[in-house]
Protein backbone atom coordinates (compact mmCIF):
# COMPACT_ATOMS: atom_id res chain seq x y z
CA UNK A 1 0.00 0.00 0.00
CA UNK A 2 2.99 2.36 0.78
CA UNK A 3 3.85 1.86 -2.97
CA UNK A 4 0.64 2.96 -3.80
CA UNK A 5 0.50 5.89 -2.09
CA UNK A 6 4.14 7.38 -3.13
CA UNK A 7 3.10 6.54 -6.78
CA UNK A 8 -0.72 8.92 -6.08
CA UNK A 9 1.92 11.43 -4.11
CA UNK A 10 4.12 11.38 -7.15
CA UNK A 11 1.17 12.05 -9.82
CA UNK A 12 -0.17 14.71 -8.15
CA UNK A 13 2.25 16.86 -6.30
CA UNK A 14 3.65 18.63 -9.18
CA UNK A 15 6.79 17.82 -10.11
CA UNK A 16 8.06 21.58 -11.01
CA UNK A 17 10.63 22.15 -8.71
CA UNK A 18 7.97 24.39 -6.38
CA UNK A 19 6.52 21.83 -3.95
CA UNK A 20 8.58 19.26 -1.32
CA UNK A 21 6.72 16.26 0.19
CA UNK A 22 7.00 13.28 2.85
CA UNK A 23 6.13 10.96 4.71
CA UNK A 24 6.37 10.83 8.49
CA UNK A 25 5.73 8.29 11.33
CA UNK A 26 3.99 9.88 14.50
CA UNK A 27 3.72 7.44 16.87
CA UNK A 28 3.31 8.72 19.94
CA UNK A 29 3.21 11.89 19.54
CA UNK A 30 -0.11 13.28 18.23
CA UNK A 31 -3.06 14.57 20.17
CA UNK A 32 -5.44 11.66 21.56
CA UNK A 33 -8.65 13.80 19.08
CA UNK A 34 -6.54 12.33 16.47
CA UNK A 35 -6.63 8.82 17.80
CA UNK A 36 -6.43 6.06 15.31
CA UNK A 37 -4.08 8.43 13.24
CA UNK A 38 -0.17 7.47 13.49
CA UNK A 39 1.51 8.38 10.16
CA UNK A 40 1.38 12.00 8.05
CA UNK A 41 2.11 12.93 5.05
CA UNK A 42 3.69 16.11 5.00
CA UNK A 43 3.35 18.65 1.73
CA UNK A 44 5.00 22.13 1.60
CA UNK A 45 4.45 25.09 -1.37
CA UNK A 46 7.67 27.39 -2.46
CA UNK A 47 6.92 30.88 -1.85
CA UNK A 48 7.45 33.62 -4.41
CA UNK A 49 11.12 35.09 -3.78
CA UNK A 50 10.48 38.19 -5.37
CA UNK A 51 7.76 38.75 -2.76
CA UNK A 52 9.66 37.34 -0.35
CA UNK A 53 12.55 39.91 -0.65
CA UNK A 54 10.42 42.24 -0.65
CA UNK A 55 8.96 42.04 3.26
CA UNK A 56 12.42 42.25 4.32
CA UNK A 57 11.43 45.19 6.41
CA UNK A 58 7.91 43.66 7.27
CA UNK A 59 5.23 42.33 5.33
CA UNK A 60 3.27 44.19 2.34
CA UNK A 61 -0.14 43.66 0.07
CA UNK A 62 1.96 41.12 -2.10
CA UNK A 63 2.86 39.01 0.11
CA UNK A 64 -0.68 38.97 2.30
CA UNK A 65 -2.15 37.98 -1.30
CA UNK A 66 0.11 35.20 -1.73
CA UNK A 67 0.18 33.84 2.20
CA UNK A 68 -3.70 33.61 1.72
CA UNK A 69 -3.44 32.08 -1.90
CA UNK A 70 -1.04 29.84 -0.90
CA UNK A 71 -3.08 28.27 1.99
CA UNK A 72 -6.11 28.42 -0.25
CA UNK A 73 -4.07 26.16 -2.98
CA UNK A 74 -2.34 23.77 -0.51
CA UNK A 75 -6.36 22.98 1.19
CA UNK A 76 -7.32 21.96 -2.30
CA UNK A 77 -3.71 19.75 -2.56
CA UNK A 78 -4.58 17.65 0.09
CA UNK A 79 -8.07 17.92 0.29
CA UNK A 80 -7.70 15.96 -3.28
CA UNK A 81 -5.10 14.08 -1.84
CA UNK A 82 -7.03 12.93 1.20
CA UNK A 83 -9.55 11.74 -1.26
CA UNK A 84 -7.70 9.73 -3.36
CA UNK A 85 -6.06 7.90 -0.41
CA UNK A 86 -9.71 7.01 0.89
CA UNK A 87 -10.56 5.59 -2.43
CA UNK A 88 -7.04 3.23 -1.71
CA UNK A 89 -8.96 2.02 1.09
CA UNK A 90 -6.89 3.86 3.63
CA UNK A 91 -8.60 6.19 6.01
CA UNK A 92 -7.62 10.09 5.68
CA UNK A 93 -7.71 13.78 7.05
CA UNK A 94 -6.40 16.33 5.52
CA UNK A 95 -5.50 19.00 7.73
CA UNK A 96 -5.96 22.90 6.81
CA UNK A 97 -2.63 24.85 6.14
CA UNK A 98 -3.38 27.27 8.65
CA UNK A 99 -4.33 26.83 11.91
CA UNK A 100 -8.40 27.37 13.58
CA UNK A 101 -11.07 26.87 16.21
CA UNK A 102 -10.60 23.09 15.54
CA UNK A 103 -7.29 22.75 16.02
CA UNK A 104 -6.75 25.02 19.23
CA UNK A 105 -6.10 23.96 22.43
CA UNK A 106 -8.69 25.31 25.16
CA UNK A 107 -5.79 26.82 26.85
CA UNK A 108 -5.01 28.27 23.52
CA UNK A 109 -5.30 32.10 24.82
CA UNK A 110 -2.77 31.47 27.56
CA UNK A 111 -0.44 29.25 25.76
CA UNK A 112 -0.94 30.31 21.90
CA UNK A 113 -0.54 26.32 21.43
CA UNK A 114 -2.60 23.82 18.73
CA UNK A 115 -3.33 20.28 18.76
CA UNK A 116 -1.37 19.84 15.59
CA UNK A 117 1.62 21.28 14.29
CA UNK A 118 2.31 20.88 10.57
CA UNK A 119 6.23 21.84 11.27
CA UNK A 120 6.46 18.48 13.51
CA UNK A 121 5.26 16.67 10.99
CA UNK A 122 7.68 18.26 8.61
CA UNK A 123 10.88 17.02 10.79
CA UNK A 124 9.72 13.73 11.16
CA UNK A 125 9.45 13.34 7.28
CA UNK A 126 12.93 14.86 7.01
CA UNK A 127 12.57 17.94 5.14
CA UNK A 128 13.67 20.40 7.26
CA UNK A 129 13.87 22.21 10.85
CA UNK A 130 12.83 24.35 13.42
CA UNK A 131 14.75 27.95 13.01
CA UNK A 132 15.25 30.07 15.91
CA UNK A 133 12.58 32.12 15.39
CA UNK A 134 10.21 29.24 15.31
CA UNK A 135 9.87 28.69 11.51
CA UNK A 136 10.15 25.49 9.55
CA UNK A 137 13.26 25.53 7.52
CA UNK A 138 13.21 23.23 5.15
CA UNK A 139 16.01 21.60 3.42
CA UNK A 140 15.28 22.71 0.07
CA UNK A 141 13.58 26.18 0.38
CA UNK A 142 14.63 27.28 3.39
CA UNK A 143 11.63 29.15 5.21
CA UNK A 144 10.56 30.32 1.44
CA UNK A 145 7.27 27.74 1.96
CA UNK A 146 4.16 27.08 3.63
CA UNK A 147 2.89 23.55 4.73
CA UNK A 148 0.01 21.81 4.79
CA UNK A 149 -0.69 17.98 6.29
CA UNK A 150 -2.73 14.70 5.59
CA UNK A 151 -3.05 12.02 8.45
CA UNK A 152 -3.19 8.30 7.43
CA UNK A 153 -4.15 5.40 9.36
CA UNK A 154 -1.82 3.27 7.44
CA UNK A 155 1.95 2.48 9.02
CA UNK A 156 3.92 4.69 6.65
CA UNK A 157 7.76 4.30 6.76
CA UNK A 158 9.39 7.72 6.13
CA UNK A 159 11.84 8.29 2.91
CA UNK A 160 14.14 10.15 4.57
CA UNK A 161 15.85 10.28 8.35
CA UNK A 162 13.83 12.32 10.30
CA UNK A 163 15.28 15.44 11.33
CA UNK A 164 15.69 16.14 15.43
CA UNK A 165 17.73 18.92 15.88
CA UNK A 166 18.65 22.49 14.47
CA UNK A 167 21.02 23.29 11.73
CA UNK A 168 21.00 26.62 11.99
CA UNK A 169 24.38 26.17 13.87
CA UNK A 170 25.71 29.96 15.22
CA UNK A 171 23.41 31.85 12.49
CA UNK A 172 21.41 34.61 14.21
CA UNK A 173 19.99 36.90 11.63
CA UNK A 174 16.41 36.07 12.18
CA UNK A 175 17.44 36.58 15.81
CA UNK A 176 18.75 40.01 15.46
CA UNK A 177 16.19 40.91 12.82
CA UNK A 178 13.17 40.23 14.72
CA UNK A 179 11.24 43.81 15.68
CA UNK A 180 9.56 41.33 18.60
CA UNK A 181 12.34 40.47 19.79
CA UNK A 182 11.16 37.19 20.25
CA UNK A 183 13.94 34.67 19.97
CA UNK A 184 16.42 33.88 22.49
CA UNK A 185 19.28 32.61 20.15
CA UNK A 186 19.02 28.78 21.63
CA UNK A 187 18.63 26.14 18.86
CA UNK A 188 15.84 23.47 18.93
CA UNK A 189 15.55 19.87 19.05
CA UNK A 190 12.97 17.46 19.87
CA UNK A 191 13.12 17.77 23.59
CA UNK A 192 13.33 21.60 23.72
CA UNK A 193 10.11 23.01 24.55
CA UNK A 194 9.09 26.32 21.77
CA UNK A 195 9.48 28.66 25.02
CA UNK A 196 13.29 28.06 25.74
CA UNK A 197 13.58 29.69 22.56
CA UNK A 198 10.68 32.08 21.01
CA UNK A 199 8.29 33.43 22.65
CA UNK A 200 5.06 33.34 20.88
CA UNK A 201 3.53 36.14 22.44
CA UNK A 202 6.02 38.86 21.35
CA UNK A 203 5.72 37.41 18.01
CA UNK A 204 2.02 37.52 18.02
CA UNK A 205 1.36 41.11 19.05
CA UNK A 206 4.11 42.95 16.50
CA UNK A 207 2.58 40.64 13.80
CA UNK A 208 -0.37 42.16 14.41
CA UNK A 209 0.46 45.74 14.62
CA UNK A 210 3.11 45.05 11.24
CA UNK A 211 -0.11 43.60 9.77
CA UNK A 212 -2.72 46.47 10.20
CA UNK A 213 -0.24 48.57 9.12
CA UNK A 214 0.58 47.20 5.86
CA UNK A 215 -2.59 45.56 5.20
CA UNK A 216 -5.39 47.26 7.35
CA UNK A 217 -6.46 43.80 8.18
CA UNK A 218 -6.93 43.90 12.23
CA UNK A 219 -7.56 39.86 12.60
CA UNK A 220 -4.16 38.27 11.04
CA UNK A 221 -0.72 38.16 12.64
CA UNK A 222 1.37 38.07 9.18
CA UNK A 223 4.87 39.85 9.81
CA UNK A 224 7.56 37.85 7.41
CA UNK A 225 11.17 39.66 8.17
CA UNK A 226 12.69 36.36 9.51
CA UNK A 227 11.67 34.37 6.39
CA UNK A 228 13.06 36.99 4.49
CA UNK A 229 16.41 37.57 6.14
CA UNK A 230 17.35 33.73 6.63
CA UNK A 231 20.28 32.73 4.44
CA UNK A 232 19.06 29.19 4.89
CA UNK A 233 16.17 30.57 2.24
CA UNK A 234 17.93 33.43 -0.11
CA UNK A 235 19.86 32.90 -3.30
Amino acid sequence: MQSKIVELMRQTVPDDGQHIWGLADLSGLLHERFKGYSYGISIGRKLDDAIIDSIITGTNMEYYRLYKETNVYLLGLVTNLAAKINALGVRSLAITPTSNQLYRSPEYTRTLRHYFSHKMVGTRAGLGWIGKSDLFVSVKFGPRLRLASILVDFPLKPLEPTIDSSRCGKCNVCVEACPARAATGKLWNIKVDRDEFYDAYKCRDKAKEISLAATGQNKDEICGICIAVCPAGRK
